[in-house]
C-alpha cells in the first residue's frame, strides 16, 4: 500500500499504478479507462505521477526509435556473450 493512497473512482492509487503502463499504451478496456481517468481527475498525486510517467515513456520511445542499429559484428559478439551468460551456473 502506498503511503498517501486514496480510493477515488473505484480505484486505489496502487491500482492506477498497476494499470498505468497499459493505459498509456491504449491496452485497457473502456471500463478500466473510465476508472483510471476518474481517479486521476480527482487525485493530484496520481495526476502528477501519470504526467511524469508518460513523459518518460515518450522520451525513451523517441530515443529508441532514433538509435542506429548495431554493427552486425558487434551484435554477433553481444549475442555470443549473452548466450555464455545464460549457460553459467
Amino acid at each position: 500500500m502506498l503511503p498517501d493512497e486514496r480510493e477515488v473512482g473505484g480505484l486505489r492509487c496502487s491500482d492506477v499504478l498497476a494499470r498505468l503502463s497499459d493505459y498509456v499504451d491504449g491496452d485497457l478496456g473502456e471500463a478500466d479507462v473510465a476508472m483510471v481517468c476518474a481517479h486521476v481527475a480527482a487525485c493530484d498525486n496520481c495526476a502528477r505521477f501519470g504526467t511524469s510517467f508518460t513523459w518518460v515513456l515518450d522520451t525513451v520511445r523517441e530515443h529508441l526509435a532514433s538509435v542506429d542499429p548495431l554493427d552486425e559484428a558487434v551484435a554477433g559478439r553481444l549475442r555470443d556473450r549473452l548466450a555464455q551468460e545464460r549457460h553459467r551456473p
